[in-house]
């Protein structure tokens, strides 16, 4: 049976090879190029991680925060390549998310056995 970090690497190797990973790259690379939209960019994801430490530590957002980033998201979606990069972005979370589920089912199944088992 093959060691399953050596199948771990194999699957890193097979994502960075994806369409879904090149896609990202490439729309990346494009925002990357254009000053103006590098910096929309940095700026609104820097507002976001602001905005979820915030959330996560129990604190509210100010309804000018909330206006703060309306107003960004509205920014940024007038930028093709910003959009391009956040729809790739999307499709790439997607089959992460997918194979999450399934490298961590035995244990879903796992523990849904155990909790039919105590009711």
């Amino acid at each position: 049976m093959a060691n399953t970090y050596d199948i771990a690497y194999d699957l890193e190797k097979q994502i960075r090879e994806s369409d879904e990973y090149e896609q990202l790259k490439q729309a990346y690379q494009a925002v990357n190029e254009q000053a103006e939209a590098k910096k929309l960019f940095d700026d609104f994801r820097q507002l976001q991680l602001e905005l979820q430490q915030k959330q996560m530590t129990g604190e509210a957002i100010s309804e000018e925060e909330a206006k703060s980033a309306e107003q960004s998201f509205q920014n940024i979606q007038q930028h093709k390549e910003i959009t391009a990069l956040m729809s790739a972005e999307q499709r790439m979370s997607l089959m992460i998310n997918d194979l999450n589920q399934i490298i961590t089912k035995p244990l879903q199944e796992l523990y849904g056995t155990l909790e039919e088992e105590n009711k």
